[in-house]
């Protein structure tokens, strides 16, 4: 019996957690105090993560730097993957999204030689074709090594 019921449980917790993105981070010098910030995400299988301009409808991707005094952003989020387009009825728009991986780059400069950490958060949202999970905010650190 008791077996059975923590069989039970493992299942249903297993159940209930469902993540099909795997989220990596890393620092690449591009510069004299320039860096490349990577925040790559792998997807499995069917599921999709949605563009920063989405379109109508799911939560778009999008990243929250925390403040560093020793850190200066540089433009944009830029996106790099297979850019995917398509009229999705069930939100009734056209919506922009990646399947398989996506590397979203942030330019940065150091202000001072001294290494850091970039720390912050990103925000996404995922569906395949039966349905889609709720957005989900994910704390990130990332090095930046002046080395």
């Amino acid at each position: 019996m008791v077996v059975f019921a923590l069989t039970s449980i493992f299942l249903i917790a297993s159940a209930q957690i469902e993540n099909p993105v795997e989220w990596s981070y890393s620092a690449k010098k591009i510069g004299n105090k320039q860096y490349e910030v990577h925040l790559t995400a792998t997807i499995e299988g069917k599921w999709h993560l949605y563009a920063q301009d989405a379109g109508e409808g799911p939560e778009p991707t999008s990243f929250i730097f925390n403040k560093n005094p020793l850190i200066k952003l540089i433009g944009k989020v830029n996106e790099i993957g297979k850019l995917e387009t398509s009229f999705d009825k069930n939100f009734n728009s056209t919506l922009k999204y990646y399947n398989k991986k996506v590397d979203f780059i942030q330019k940065i400069s150091l202000k001072s030689s001294a290494s850091t950490v970039l720390k912050g958060t990103v925000t996404y949202m995922v569906c395949n074709d039966n349905k889609c999970l709720p957005p989900k905010d994910v704390p990130f650190s990332i090095k930046i090594d002046s080395k």
